[in-house]
């Protein structure tokens, strides 16, 4: 009888393990991309920056002035200037966590958001992340977004 008790643990622990270790996961991304929110809120650039590949790719997918889908690729260092320098209003993107998807050292998180500035709304959007862990946690390699005044995914 103790056999099969032993073997019954063993084997919740075998399947167990997995979901653990995606929830560990799931949560540390989170942590990442919190963080650079909160750097941005604090017109923290180093906080953000610890979050983040150097050679992070940042997007926009938006319609040109002729009513045209592109996309538009940002500088990095210019991003990390404009949250660093002292600005009167506070830049706070209020986010939900959609859906957070894993594959080995891959992840991808979708993240519908709302930006106020200086408690005012300015726009909203979904933000698309892309991170690979690394030896000092889940980082941040290329982050798309979209852009608009109305029909925000958030409530």
């Amino acid at each position: 009888m103790n056999r099969k008790v032993l073997f019954g643990a063993l084997l919740g622990l075998f399947l167990l393990a997995p979901s653990l270790q995606a929830q560990n996961d799931i949560a540390e991304i989170k942590k990442t991309i919190t963080t650079m929110f909160d750097g941005m809120r604090a017109g923290d650039s180093s906080m953000v920056h610890s979050v983040m590949k150097d050679d992070v790719i940042f997007q926009r997918v938006t319609q040109n002035r002729e009513g045209k889908t592109v996309v538009q690729t940002s500088s990095f260092q210019n991003f990390l200037n404009a949250v660093g320098t002292p600005h009167d209003k506070v830049w706070d993107e209020q986010i939900e966590f959609g859906t957070i998807s894993i594959d080995g050292d891959l992840a991808s998180a979708w993240t519908p958001f709302k930006f106020y500035l200086g408690g005012e709304f300015s726009h909203c959007g979904v933000n698309s992340f892309k991170l690979y862990r690394t030896d000092n946690g889940w980082k941040i390699f290329h982050l798309v977004d979209t852009s608009r005044k109305d029909n925000c995914a958030m409530n």
